[in-house]
């Protein structure tokens, strides 16, 4: 057990009582001097002095300083004039004292102690605050005082502080210690702000804890407490307290306010003299607490008072017998989804059931401000949950991930906990749309509806194998191995769609383009209305005729299209982005991939012409656009409602362009086109990465197998983070640079916040490979960040 002797608090005190038990008394007007152990011995009064300490009793404080400084001034002189033994005693030269230095370089007792006179802060040394005995050592040997001379020094150092330089204990930390017992004068701290105690063997705690009314941060944890002092709940400052890992059994919030222990105006009076001042209570439980830590312990929901402070911004209850039955968890809830400010709600293996969360839980909208509300590894199940979560303002999400969830959504962990990564649930989510694709023709398969023959029955039963065919035996059973074939094919598929509209005579609509395309890309073939996905097929530019050879094959070119041909293709609009036809659909509003891989024939944006709009799709989150051959400007042209406006085409800088068209965009696929280190500056990359209001601001920029030559825009843009490692504005993650004709990775890339960061395939040399390849995304960005330092 360790044990610690405070050699004075120049914050308000009490009456001291000595080892006896006996106060020292009030009516004295100044101090005993303190040694250097910090222990105040009772000084001896000789004989004949009595007359001294009567007319002492009666001076001023100031009168009583100075005496007493005339008091030290004479010891000392004392102790000056030495009464030699010998002449060998008589050496005019001083023997020097070897410091005692500590191997681990840690300083000794009573220098710690003089620092933390002088600092403030003491927690390097583990010891206890009494000058009373300890209940477990009564008869603990006293640290016998010594001369101010033998107190070793580290090298610098001058002169202790005087009394007057002295300050105020403000940080205390005695953790992982073997405590067992805390005495009721640590309240002489009155200025403490820090108390850390966690890993210590306390059982219980002194009711004076209370009084320490300036603590802000209070750590109790891993210790053997089984209640608690009912002031603890009064503190009028208290910010974050950790309770977590004892044997507490209830959680009296409103315990000090139950009775009448503080008046209505939050005080209680302990004394009125210079050293003893009145201490100020809160009136309501804990009013400035943000977080609290109760898991790991025995408590039920019935023994918790539901009076929280309305400041909480995170609360774990987990690993806790909450109650399986009952109305003490239902109450519980509703107390908790009240709290306006509540961020971060944990309840992992608590025992607590489907009973605690019934539909009609929450008359209002609960958790206004929740982020992560974890309740895994508990008997409550995902759709009684979802049931009375209905309320809710935010977006739920059931995935778990190390990632903090976006604005607006509100990550609940249900039953087992599997935390995945961002690359695991993208995956999935690419997985699930390429399911759905296949599901929406999956469906369109039919069983016939009688079968005659016992052959008819025992085929019909079999799962249907489906044939994969080339693309050239696709072409040639369209007729489209020649370019009349595909004119024919194009005007069958231009007849059918005006057929579809109910158009007898194509002369009667003069540009009807747009309108038969948006017949056919509400086909499913195009639209998944599963994922919210719309995917039109690639096009390529038309090849020329190749010159005389000898040889012929029946087999497709090259430069045929590499995916399956289908007549109404034909039929789909050539430009990259035929946003004009797009925002005509009935899913437009809700439309959130835009897939345009490999759309080469028409290199130009197709975009409406609406008097004060200038977004379009507000609802899309990513956008492909790979593979398409555009450069930093591309050819734009409107369409009004009765066909092209004037003029009709007009060049445009695509980035600007696609921040301004599409503003809730998360992910920006331009891999594989021509795009060149002219179009990223600061201002276009600002505009284009960060949010900005009615703008949610990118995630995932990939630029991948372009003409990409510097990164002085980016350069520029991390200026932003120098000094400064939050920006809210930020929120890019990923960074695909691979394939480009980088010469130069500028050191402020490394100050950007990414967690990937691909610059394989350019032309630098410094760093080399093995410095991503081995670490990954972070040591290359740490490699960076030192070569800025």
């Amino acid at each position: 057990m360790s044990r610690f002797q405070s050699s004075s608090s120049h914050s308000p005190l009490k009456p001291a009582t000595n080892s006896r038990g006996s106060s020292i008394s009030a009516n004295s007007r100044f101090r005993t001097p303190s040694t250097r152990s910090g222990i105040s011995p009772t000084p001896k009064t000789p004989s004949g002095a009595t007359d001294q300490v009567t007319t002492s009793s009666s001076l001023s404080i100031k009168e009583a300083i100075a005496l007493r400084r005339a008091e030290a001034k004479k010891a000392q002189s004392k102790v000056s004039s030495n009464d030699f033994v010998s002449s060998e005693d008589a050496s005019p030269l001083p023997v020097p004292k070897k410091d005692e230095e500590d191997i681990l370089g840690r300083w000794p007792i009573r220098e710690t102690i003089e620092r933390a006179r002088s600092t403030g802060h003491d927690d390097k040394i583990h010891l206890g605050i009494t000058p009373d005995p300890l209940k477990s050592a009564p008869n603990e040997p006293v640290l016998p005082p010594s001369d101010p001379s033998d107190v070793p020094h580290r090298k610098g150092r001058g002169s202790n502080p005087t009394w007057y330089e002295a300050q105020d204990l403000l940080v205390l930390k005695l953790w992982n210690n073997e405590i067992v017992e805390i005495q009721h004068e640590i309240s002489l701290f009155g200025s403490l702000k820090t108390l850390d105690l966690h890993q210590n063997k306390l059982t219980s705690l002194p009711s004076t804890i209370a009084d320490l009314t300036a603590l802000t941060s209070l750590d109790l944890s891993h210790n053997a407490l089984t209640s608690l002092p009912d002031n603890i709940f009064a503190l009028p400052a208290l910010t974050v307290l950790n309770l977590s890992h004892n044997a507490l059994t209830a959680l009296p919030l409103n315990a000090p306010f139950a009775s009448s222990i503080i008046s209505a105006r939050g005080k209680q009076s302990l004394g009125g003299s210079f050293f003893t001042p009145s201490i100020t209570r809160a009136t309501s439980p804990l009013p400035y607490l943000l977080v609290l830590n109760v898991s790991n312990n025995k408590i039920s929901a019935t023994e918790i008072d539901h009076e929280f402070p309305r400041t909480l911004t995170k609360v774990d209850f987990s690993n806790n017998p909450l109650g399986m039955a009952g109305s003490g968890c239902q109450s519980l809830m509703q107390a908790l989804g009240a709290l306006p400010k509540l961020k971060e709600l944990r309840l992992e293996s608590a025992e607590i059931g489907d009973d605690a969360f019934p539909d009609t839980l929450f008359m209002s909208p609960p958790f206004p401000s929740i982020q992560l509300f974890d309740i895994g590894q508990t008997q409550v199940t995902r759709e009684v949950l979802e049931g009375a979560l209905k309320g809710m303002k935010q977006d739920l999400s059931f995935d778990s991930t190390t990632e903090d969830p976006p604005s607006g959504i509100a990550r609940v962990i249900v039953g087992k906990t599997i935390v995945k990564e961002t690359w695991e649930l993208e995956l999935e989510r690419r997985e699930k749309i390429r399911k759905a694709k296949h599901a929406d023709y999956d469906d369109v398969r039919q069983l016939p509806e009688k079968s005659t023959s016992r052959n008819a029955t025992i085929a019909a039963s079999q799962p249907r194998v489906e044939i994969v065919k080339e693309a050239w035996e696709i072409e040639a059973e369209q007729g489209l191995l020649t370019e009349g074939g595909k004119r024919r094919a194009r005007a069958a598929a231009s007849n059918k769609a005006q057929a579809e509209i109910g158009l007898d005579n194509p002369s009667d609509a003069p540009d009807q383009s747009p309108k038969l395309s948006a017949s056919l890309l509400k086909n499913p073939q195009y639209y998944s209305q599963t994922t919210q996905t719309l995917t039109l097929p690639p096009s390529s530019p038309p090849v020329k005729g190749a010159a005389h050879t000898r040889t012929f094959s029946l087999a497709s070119s090259k430069s045929s299209f590499s995916s399956k041909l289908r007549t109404d293709d034909l039929a789909v609009p050539t430009p990259s982005l035929p946003l004009s036809v797009i925002v005509s659909q009935p899913f437009a509003q809700t439309l959130k991939v835009l897939v345009l891989v490999n759309r080469r024939l028409d290199k130009s944006f197709s975009l409406p012409s609406v008097d004060g709009q200038d977004s379009f799709l507000p609802h899309l989150e990513e956008l492909d656009l790979g593979g398409c051959g555009l450069t930093d400007l591309v050819p734009v042209s409107r369409h009004t409602v009765g066909g092209i406006s004037t003029p009709p085409r007009s060049s445009e800088k695509i980035l600007p362009l696609i921040s301004k068209l599409f503003p809730s965009l998360r992910t920006l696929n331009l891999s594989h086109n021509a795009l060149t280190s002219a179009s990223l500056t600061p201002d276009v990359l600002s505009d284009l990465i960060l949010s900005a209001p009615g703008r949610h601001g990118l995630k995932h920029l990939r630029l991948r197998g372009n003409a990409l030559s510097e990164l002085e825009g980016f350069q520029s843009l991390s200026e932003i983070f120098r000094g400064n490692r939050l920006v809210p504005e930020w929120k890019l993650d990923e960074l695909d640079l691979r394939d480009n004709e980088i010469g130069k990775l500028p050191a402020e890339l490394g100050l950007l916040p990414l967690d990937v960061l691909l610059v394989d395939g350019n032309t630098f040399r410094i760093p080399q490979r093995r410095v991503w390849e081995r670490e990954g995304t972070k040591g290359l960005l740490s490699w960076l960040r030192g070569r800025l330092e």
